[in-house]
């Protein structure tokens, strides 16, 4: 079993309230969800207007399918939304 693991941080330009930045945040969990079938959520920076940072997790039977599902999200997140990624973390564990 291969999981697989990403951190994903944005940079949000002209957000000034956290109902804006939740609703940025919902947007993107929920269309990644509705297109990859893996697990989203906000995980660190909940009250920073400025960053919005999501964790993503997949499981799969091997480490290169759960590095082109990962990649695939990424490269979709880059097309769907306006807002700056600035850092991507990715860990893969075998068990």
């Amino acid at each position: 079993m291969q999981i697989g693991c990403m951190r994903v941080e944005f940079y949000l330009h002209g957000v000034f309230s956290l109902k804006e930045k939740r609703r940025i945040a919902n947007s993107l969990k929920q269309k990644i969800r509705n297109k990859f079938n893996v697990a989203v959520a906000e995980v660190d920076s909940q009250d920073s207007l400025g960053t919005l940072i999501l964790g993503i997790t997949t499981v799969s039977n091997s480490a290169k399918v759960v590095q082109s599902v990962l990649q695939k999200v990424i490269n979709h997140l880059e097309r769907i939304t306006s807002e700056e990624i600035v850092g991507v973390d990715i860990d893969i564990f075998g068990y």
